[in-house]
């Protein structure tokens, strides 16, 4: 696959003429600073052929850790810029294949290139649902989904404790971030408490996951509302 031959882009702030023609040629590996800068712009013309131009090698290096956690979101936008769910049936059946053998692989790794938590960003963000994600996840009865499950919830409980979705969903106009924030919150609440204290988590966790399930005053008023982190 290739760019479109008439695809521009910024050269004062994305790159030179010379990279952009690099994109317009198939099967032409690029170094890790242009691979970075092509599927993190946001104003290509048609950004889903630019995406698959360069989505065997950045499928590859989200895998082996070449893209930061911290660039989850970010890569799960580009995938739903790219409209992929729109692509051919072909071409959308092997991302949806890789993006759940990813996430079914790195849910049972004990140490994942990104983490359970980040990860789960991403391929919401890519699908722009929540639900398949966390159905793998709950069916998984595996000791590291398990920690992975506890180390996320950690991340997760004190914005969810104020009903906020713990990451900054992209304006893409398919997202609602409230309904993904109940979601992940009611997920939570029935599924981690039980699975957690079996694996001898700390009760003081399971206590704060437990309180998602409480509304209003209930919730704020409850011994184990921790009062002193906000």
């Amino acid at each position: 696959m290739k760019a479109r031959g008439d695809e521009v882009q910024c050269e004062c702030h994305w790159g030179s003429d010379e990279e952009l023609e690099r994109l317009k040629v198939p099967d032409v590996e690029l170094d890790a600073d242009l691979l970075l800068r092509t599927w993190n712009a946001p104003d290509w013309n048609d950004h889903g052929a630019v995406l698959r131009r360069v989505l065997p090698q950045f499928a590859r290096t989200l895998v082996n850790g070449g893209v930061e956690p911290t660039f989850g979101d970010w890569a799960g936008q580009s995938f739903a810029r790219g409209e992929w769910r729109r692509w051919p049936a072909e071409q959308r059946a092997a991302v949806a294949e890789f993006l759940d053998a990813w996430w079914a692989h790195s849910l049972t790794e004990p140490e994942p290139a990104f983490p359970a938590h980040e990860l789960l960003t991403l391929c919401a963000e890519a699908s722009a649902t929540l639900s398949p994600w966390l159905e793998t996840w709950e069916a998984l009865d595996d000791p590291v989904a398990d920690r992975h499950l506890a180390q996320a919830a950690a991340r997760w409980e004190r914005d969810l404790l104020v009903d906020s979705l713990p990451w900054e969903p992209g304006h893409l106009g398919d997202i609602d971030a409230h309904a993904w924030g109940t979601e992940l919150a009611a997920w939570l609440v029935r599924v981690a408490p039980e699975r957690l204290r079996v694996r001898g988590e700390a009760e003081e966790l399971i206590g704060r996951i437990e309180l998602l399930g409480l509304s209003g005053p209930a919730r704020w008023e409850d011994p184990r509302w921790p009062r002193h982190r906000f």
